[in-house]
């Protein structure tokens, strides 16, 4: 087997307009939305009677993908939108930023919050976590020394 290359993510969510507005004002964009549910969702899923609502949202370079999808039947168990950074499972996804802080200014119009404090790693990044809607943790990268490509 040959791994080709990450096509997407997928993040399960209550509020769909919120993460999707969240994650639009990060600079990602809207590739597309779609209700999805019947036989072969329920197969792929596991589940029966899904019935769910989907964005699909890019970056800036195209490559991956973030895929929000809100649930609407069956019902899931909550999850803990306020897990500690150490808690087993998906944490964070990274993106870097050209502005660190101009871009947590952004999000924090639409909720988010830091969850610990805007670092300088070294002389190679200023970094830090924000916590948007649903507890979604995103790590914004400002690199401070350009690599050569």
């Amino acid at each position: 087997m040959t791994l080709k290359k990450l096509e997407q993510v997928a993040v399960v969510v209550h509020d769909l307009e919120a993460a999707k507005a969240f994650f639009i004002e990060l600079g990602l964009e809207l590739e597309g939305e779609a209700s999805l549910e019947g036989d072969t969702v329920d197969r792929i899923t596991g589940l029966n009677g899904v019935r769910t609502d989907i964005a699909m949202l890019r970056p800036p370079d195209g490559h991956g993908g973030l895929e929000l999808i809100k649930y609407h039947t069956p019902e899931g168990p909550e999850a803990d939108p306020h897990a500690p950074m150490n808690t087993p499972g998906i944490r964070h996804f990274v993106f870097s930023v050209e502005d660190i802080e101009e871009s947590l200014e952004r999000l924090r119009r639409h909720g988010g919050t830091l969850v610990g404090e805007l670092v300088q790693y070294e002389d190679s990044y200023r970094l830090c976590y924000v916590r948007g809607p649903e507890g979604i943790v995103v790590e914004l990268a400002e690199e401070l020394v350009r690599r050569e490509a």
